[in-house]
């Protein structure tokens, strides 16, 4: 029997199915609510769009969570991915929904693990599709209390050397888990942090909305440097495409830009990662959820930007540019500042780099969140290799980024 046949700790049936068998139902009281959790096997994905969606309309989340991005994303899992409905129930209504994943994997023990991951495969590749504002998709009124039912549900029904994922998740998520944790006698470990800088286009308006005006100066002359270099060569114009063969072909060229730039370690050395783009563009292009924009200087494409739209925030998710040996010309930073000057324009209120150390994202953006990936489990010697390894792995990355520092 395979191991998506095989019962695992949390498996009960569908949603709208009679439960014959029952391994998990969790109540959380939260100013008189009593919320029942299940983690439940996978329906035809036509199903869970229509229960999704209803849901998605009472609750506020970020665009992780829309089906958009979640229903391009079950048609694309890749083998092994034995995937699981996470379901909260007030009464008989739906009021939190998230996919949980189950993968065994192999660490320093003689058996493997499972790991339960949200809204994740754990195949590492494919998971290279990098959620960030990872959360549990819950109506509004009952957010908290559902989060909370939630991850009580999951951190209790651990077994053994099992671990509960949770990758890009916000300040106010990691304390609910972490609290979840020691209510279940559990450990937790960050395997990862980094930071998800944005412009806040408030603070641009209250300045009198110039954008270039609140840059620094070294930022702002290097701008106006390379676009008079790009003027050259004629007009420079900011274009969205709004008809979906013409995103297509224009995700075509960031593709083979950014692999010319990254080469091996470009996102696009993974086949399945465009396959599930070029689905994700068809659809949300037509709705404007999806915005991808050229930059040119006269009839030449030096920039292409894939974006999200959601609550009039743009996320910028990928990009390519045309890279030269002329160092002072800045193709990056030329588009991404069109790109937010087009959206203040458009009366958003805001432009989100997403996580990544970038550089031009320090010298653009005014305000950060923190985001970081955690593993909640028991402890036992596995754990505390690993950990030892993952702190060793650390400070030669620390040690080794001084040394390029020093040597430059």
């Amino acid at each position: 029997m395979d191991e998506q046949q095989r019962a695992g700790p949390l498996d009960i049936p569908a949603i709208g199915a009679e439960a014959n068998r029952v391994a998990s139902v969790e109540k959380a009281m939260r100013h008189d609510t009593v919320i029942g959790v299940t983690v439940e096997a996978l329906p035809d994905i036509a199903t869970l769009e229509t229960v999704w969606k209803e849901l998605e309309a009472r609750a506020t989340h970020s665009f992780y969570l829309s089906w958009l991005w979640i229903g391009t994303w079950l048609r694309h899992l890749p083998g092994g991915a034995q995937p699981h409905v996470l379901v909260a129930r007030k009464s008989s209504r739906i009021v939190g929904l998230a996919i949980i994943c189950r993968r065994r994997a192999w660490s320093f023990g003689p058996h493997a693990r499972a790991r339960w991951l949200l809204n994740e495969t754990g195949d590492v590749r494919f998971d290279r599709l990098f959620i960030e504002y990872n959360n549990i998709l819950a109506e509004r009124s009952l957010a908290d209390a559902v989060r909370v039912a939630c991850l009580d549900a999951l951190a209790h029904h651990l077994r053994h050397s099992d671990q509960l994922v949770l990758s890009g998740i916000g300040p106010d998520f990691e304390l609910a888990a972490r609290r979840s944790a020691g209510r279940a006698g559990l450990l937790t470990e960050v395997k990862a942090e980094d930071t998800a800088r944005w412009i806040d286009f408030s603070k641009v308006r209250q300045k009198g909305g110039n954008y270039r005006a609140t840059l620094g100066r070294n930022t702002r002359q290097a701008v106006s440097r390379a676009m008079r270099l790009y003027a050259e060569r004629g007009p420079i114009a900011f274009r969205t495409v709004e008809v979906t063969s013409e995103a297509l072909a224009a995700f075509d060229l960031l593709a083979e830009l950014h692999q010319a730039r990254w080469g091996r370690k470009g996102a696009f050395a993974n086949p399945s990662f465009r396959r599930f783009h070029e689905e994700l563009i068809a659809r949300g292009v037509p709705t404007g959820t999806v915005r991808i924009s050229r930059t040119l200087a006269g009839d030449q494409t030096i920039g292409v930007l894939y974006n999200f739209v959601h609550d009039d925030r743009v996320l910028n998710y990928q990009s390519g540019f045309l890279y030269e040996r002329d160092p002072r010309l800045k193709p990056g930073l030329v588009s991404h500042v069109l790109a937010i000057e087009d959206s203040i324009m458009r009366g958003e209120c805001g432009y989100d780099f997403l996580a990544g150390s970038a550089g031009h994202k320090s010298h653009l953006a005014n305000a950060e969140h923190a985001m970081k990936w955690i593993a909640i489990g028991r402890d036992s010697p596995e754990r505390r290799v690993e950990a030892k390894l993952r702190h060793a792995k650390r400070m030669l990355g620390t040690i080794a980024t001084n040394m390029k520092q020093a040597a430059a």
